[in-house]
């Protein structure tokens, strides 16, 4: 999950059940085109990230756009009183970011609750932490949320005012992991690292120019990833908040990986070492 520290009119066949699926229709009113939803509310599309947002007991839906092709591909059915507005799909692609692939399903619905680190921190070896310092593109941060719940990290930790806001374009990339994956966002970085470092976490920063590999920095215990953003890397302040900085042992033909691949890798070998 994240945080900020930011049908038709009577019965029809449908869902993988096989059982009625039932709602309210509606008219397809204009939408805006960049994707933004009402006030306070956030907008999502795409199958995984819908259907992860509707199983979702934390959020508050307030209407779903679809075709029935997008009803029919979701997993369980939608309450009979849920607030639906069939669509064609040329009307949905007014309603999200350009050429965004909304799969026949826009949903909006109330962001996340905030979410502390001392919430997430749970000392098991195992879930590593990721810290993100200054990666903004959404696309990449929502490939490593992807990655981190594949790998069952126990939170993703960004900065608030240089991190991309929970929006639709992330919760795609991330394809339902938004849901799943405690996503705390703070106002001090180099504070939340050494809450980290409490909790009794050796924070490794990853730099192709380290000396030591990876594999030989990862300890037994916890362990936080941290990464910073393509180009630039961690900022001086964040690598002086790290217990040790190592690469990944990446081909000399490659200068670099793109940070979501990178951080990709970086959770497989926390997960296997050993």
């Amino acid at each position: 999950m994240s945080n900020r520290s930011d049908r038709q009119d009577g019965d029809r066949e449908g869902g993988r059940s096989g059982k009625p699926l039932r709602g309210r229709a509606g008219r397809m009113k204009n939408g805006r085109g960049s994707g933004r939803a009402s006030t306070g509310m956030v907008r999502l599309w795409g199958r995984h990230a819908v259907e992860a947002a509707l199983k979702n007991p934390n959020r508050s839906h307030r209407k779903l756009w679809a075709t029935r092709e997008g009803v029919e591909s979701l997993d369980g059915e939608l309450p009979s009183d849920f607030p639906v507005e069939w669509a064609q799909p040329s009307d949905l692609a007014r309603l999200v970011a350009r050429d965004a692939p909304h799969q026949g399903l826009v949903l909006e619905c109330s962001p996340l609750e905030d979410i502390f680190i001392d919430d997430v921190l749970d000392g098991d070896p195992s879930r590593p932490v990721v810290v993100l310092d200054q990666v903004t593109d959404p696309h990449n941060v929502g490939a490593i949320m992807r990655s981190a719940a594949a790998f069952n990290a126990c939170a993703i930790v960004t900065q608030d005012r240089h991190a991309p806001p929970e929006s639709g374009t992330l919760a795609k990339s991330a394809s339902g992991a938004l849901e799943v994956l405690p996503w705390v966002r703070v106002v001090n970085l180099a504070r939340a690292l050494e809450e980290i470092a409490e909790a009794g976490y050796w924070r490794i920063g990853l730099d192709g120019a380290a000396q030591s590999t990876l594999g030989e920095a990862l300890p037994d215990g916890p362990v936080a990833l941290v990464l910073g953003a393509e180009g630039d890397g961690m900022r001086h302040n964040i690598v002086q908040h790290c217990d040790a900085i190592a690469k990944l042992p990446i081909s000399e033909a490659m200068e670099s990986l793109n940070v979501s691949n990178a951080a990709a890798i970086a959770l497989y070998a926390a997960a296997t070492r050993g």
